[in-house]
């Protein structure tokens, strides 16, 4: 590799690491009193946090998924069953002792869901069952590991699991590898590579060669069939499944994985989960695990370091900054404010008391659009905007902008503006 090339990476990974970025931009921090790896989030972060959460609640009710909650603590004996206590109990908070019951900060929602699914009888007509939820885990990571939102000891997991039969496994996962796709796009995300995930010499992983040959067969028929370039790596899988892995890289090209689809033949078995079929008799239903963004923490510190701090215009703590060039034009400020808040944009007032119109403007720079009031533009309720990457739009009615923001925001369109300028 070119020694430029290399330094520029450097360099890019170093002014875009979203550790420095979130402190600036007040995004979340940390505290040695609350602990290492437990970021608390500030309100700009936790707009963006609560925004893309939403976004993905959104999506998933619209591919069908209903959504639970279930605790963050469980039953050392749950554990026990799912298998995550002898393959994976090195990376999992030690149990608490609760009278005679042992209950642990749960590693994974997947064993949470599956009792979900065996508390109800099921028909072979309710499938494919999608459940959904945006829930808590824990890993009992060690200190020197942790950094940033990127290792942390307590996840925000965008995690879903579909019930459904052997028949319907590969239109399930290729759907949820759509709904990445789709996501990414929204968000401005270029995965650098797929990865079918494969267990390697030396690992812990679950002994059922039969189920990794079917499981293994049918994310490569799901890969294969979307067209996708992919490559297979060894000793990447979970400990009960292989897995489709999207990867994405931060500006030092350090490669991490974002989102997964896995198929898991072994906890179903574990678990004695079932459905009714057709024939009246029971049958094994087949468990699709599936995250479109991974943890919330790993996604946001992503994004953080892909666009910068200056966020799609659907996911900026702050959409649109008005700027009254003098207190005269402060009433049509705070009315365009007013107008944005009614119609669910996120919108301040920076007023001149904050300082010269330049200042002003490079203090928003980050802002996808910046709305600026003259004497000329508040006799008839115009404003001049401008967008984050240097455009400047002649001045219009403020009630079009609000409308043409609202749309392209809620359209979740990582563009700034449609149309000519």
């Amino acid at each position: 590799m070119n020694d430029n090339n290399t330094d520029s990476s450097q360099d890019h990974g170093d002014r875009h690491d979203h550790r420095r970025l979130g402190r600036e931009l007040d995004l979340f921090d940390t505290d040695p009193l609350i602990g290492a790896g437990l970021p608390y989030w500030l309100p700009d972060g936790a707009t963006v946090r609560h925004t893309l959460e939403e976004y993905i609640r959104g999506q998933e009710r619209r591919a069908g998924y209903r959504h639970v909650y279930s605790p963050v603590l469980g039953k050392r004996e749950l554990y026990e069953i799912s298998g995550h206590w002898s393959h994976y109990s090195e990376d999992m908070f030690p149990p608490m002792e609760l009278g005679s019951e042992q209950v642990v900060l749960r590693p994974s929602l997947c064993p949470h869901h599956a009792v979900i699914y065996r508390s109800r009888s099921h028909s072979y007509r309710e499938l494919p069952l999608r459940m959904a939820e945006l829930g808590g885990m824990y890993r009992s990571e060690l200190s020197g590991v942790l950094g940033g939102l990127t290792r942390v000891r307590a996840i925000q997991l965008n995690d879903a699991h579909i019930f459904c039969t052997l028949d319907q496994v590969a239109d399930e996962a290729g759907a949820a590898l759509e709904m990445i796709r789709r996501a990414y796009e929204a968000l401005g995300i270029d995965p650098v590579r797929y990865r079918l995930s494969l267990p390697g010499p030396g690992g812990k992983y679950v002994a059922a060669p039969e189920l990794w040959q079917r499981s293994t067969a049918l994310l490569t028929e799901v890969l294969d069939r979307s067209g996708l370039p992919y490559e297979a790596a060894e000793g990447e899988a979970a400990f009960y499944g292989p897995k489709i892995d999207v990867q994405v890289a931060d500006g030092a090209g350090r490669e991490s994985t974002l989102s997964t689809v896995q198929v898991d033949f072994h906890q179903p078995e574990r678990f004695g989960l079932h459905y009714i079929g057709a024939d009246g008799a029971k049958h094994r239903p087949v468990m699709v695990h599936r995250s479109i963004i991974g943890s919330v923490e790993r996604a946001v510190a992503h994004l953080v370091e892909q666009h910068g701090g200056a966020f799609p215009p659907w996911l900026a703590p702050t959409q649109l900054v008005i700027l009254p060039i003098s207190d005269a034009e402060f009433p049509n400020a705070a009315s365009l404010a007013r107008r944005c808040a009614e119609r669910g944009l996120r919108a301040e007032v920076a007023g001149p008391e904050s300082g010269s119109l330049g200042a002003r403007i490079r203090e928003s720079r980050l802002v996808p659009y910046q709305a600026v009031i003259g004497a000329k533009e508040a006799v008839d309720d115009r404003v001049a905007l401008r967008l984050r990457d240097g455009r400047r739009l002649e001045p219009r009615p403020a009630e079009e902008v609000v409308d043409r923001v609202a749309a392209l925001t809620g359209a979740h369109s990582a563009e700034l503006w449609d149309g000519s300028a």
